[in-house]
């Protein structure tokens, strides 16, 4: 509740769209930010509805179920197409994180399982949340998701670090980037996935 406004940035955004289904119902517009080529192409592709773009409309449908409507899927994923403006390169290391474009301070910055992979120990990933911090407006929202207690994950055969993180180290970090954190849960993950040492999951609402 409360989280609505103009502009949403989401940081880290991947090749992916789930975390933008319901967040396109209340943000007039969409910025999506990745480091890697291949993930903004990736979006591009699926943006531009062009052939071989990755199929979401599993995702979209079950969405659209939580929401109360299965059937609104073809609308929302209209809706995502029309709200995603730029899509862009960013590295959260660097100060402003979209050099050397400059963008006007947005209403809410939203941050999926990216930071943990990006930051190779908590210095940098206090750093970043407080690159991070500059580009929402007084009064902005910072929504987090990231894995707590992990080391490394590993997809098609390859293995990635991954900063471990405790609770206590990501809500000093949001404090320190000058943010109140208001909504901060833990869930635990289910053991037994060799794909990744995950622990648990922690979502975050903070307000600047």
């Amino acid at each position: 509740e409360g989280l609505s406004g103009q502009t949403l940035v989401d940081v880290g955004c991947g090749p992916t769209i789930y975390q933008l289904l319901s967040a396109c119902e209340r943000f007039q517009e969409i910025l999506a930010l990745d480091y890697t080529d291949q993930n903004r192409r990736e979006l591009q592709k699926w943006l531009k509805n062009e052939a071989g773009a990755f199929d979401w409309s599993p995702v979209v449908k079950y969405v659209c179920e939580l929401e109360g409507d299965r059937e609104k899927w073809a609308e929302k994923e209209e809706n995502v197409r029309k709200k995603v403006r730029q899509v862009l390169k960013c590295d959260v290391t660097r100060a402003n994180p979209t050099e050397p474009v400059s963008l006007p301070p947005a209403d809410c910055l939203l941050s999926t399982l990216c930071l943990e992979g990006a930051c190779k120990d908590l210095a940098t990933f206090r750093s970043a949340l407080r690159n991070l911090g500059a580009l929402v407006k007084p009064g902005g929202h910072l929504v987090l998701l990231t894995v707590l207690r992990e080391t490394y994950y590993a997809f098609s055969n390859q293995v990635f670090s991954c900063l471990y993180l405790e609770r206590s180290d990501v809500e000093e970090a949001v404090g320190a980037a000058g943010f109140d954190v208001r909504f901060s849960e833990v869930q635990p993950h289910p053991p037994g996935d060799i794909r990744a040492d995950c622990d648990a999951v922690l979502s975050l609402v903070a307000c600047k």
